[in-house]
């Protein structure tokens, strides 16, 4: 990742942290110990998800399994981790692609191991329009895993919908993301 694409990652993840109404986050944990935590935003034009991954752990882009047939091109892999899947219902309705942070390029290509994925916090970001009053769900499927351990993840974010009369802020550019294959 260049210096550039860097900054750009920190000073969107700095300016959305503080910049409007985000949930309280949802923490997954493997035993005692917290692996990551996911909140959720929708400031009236994108919805956003932000993951917050704890030392020694890592998380998955949404196209790992697009990026690995990609360098695969056709060979048989020893296995693939779980791609992070992001679904939004009940009140929002996603209104384009989705968009994610530039990956960490985790793979081991003398054994065909292809994998992308974030360490400390990554942005997930798609446009979505009102369908409904909500609260807005979303909807997080994945997997973190540390070198020696993997812990899958299934949680949702109840999101409340600000009122419809309230105009949208666009604080959280989708153009300092990467469109997701």
């Amino acid at each position: 990742m260049s210096t550039l694409t860097r900054l750009a990652t920190i000073v969107l993840l700095a300016g959305t942290a503080w910049g409007g109404e985000w949930t309280d986050p949802v923490e997954v944990r493997h035993d005692d110990k917290l692996c990551v935590s996911y909140r959720a935003r929708w400031n009236g034009d994108v919805v956003a998800v932000q993951v917050t991954i704890e030392p020694g752990w890592h998380t998955f882009v949404m196209d790992n399994k697009q990026r690995q047939q990609e360098k695969l091109a056709g060979k048989p892999s020893l296995g693939i981790e779980k791609s992070t899947e992001i679904k939004v219902t009940d009140g929002l309705e996603v209104a384009g692609p989705w968009f994610q942070t530039a990956p960490t390029d985790f793979s081991k290509p003398e054994i065909r191991w292809y994998t992308w994925g974030f360490e400390q916090k990554a942005m997930f970001g798609a446009k979505a329009r009102r369908s409904g009053s909500g609260p807005a769900h979303v909807s997080i499927k994945g997997q973190a895993c540390t070198s020696d351990i993997c812990k899958n993840i299934d949680v949702s974010i109840a999101l409340p919908l600000p009122d419809a009369k309230a105009p949208a802020t666009s604080d959280i550019d989708l153009a300092a993301l990467t469109q997701v294959r």
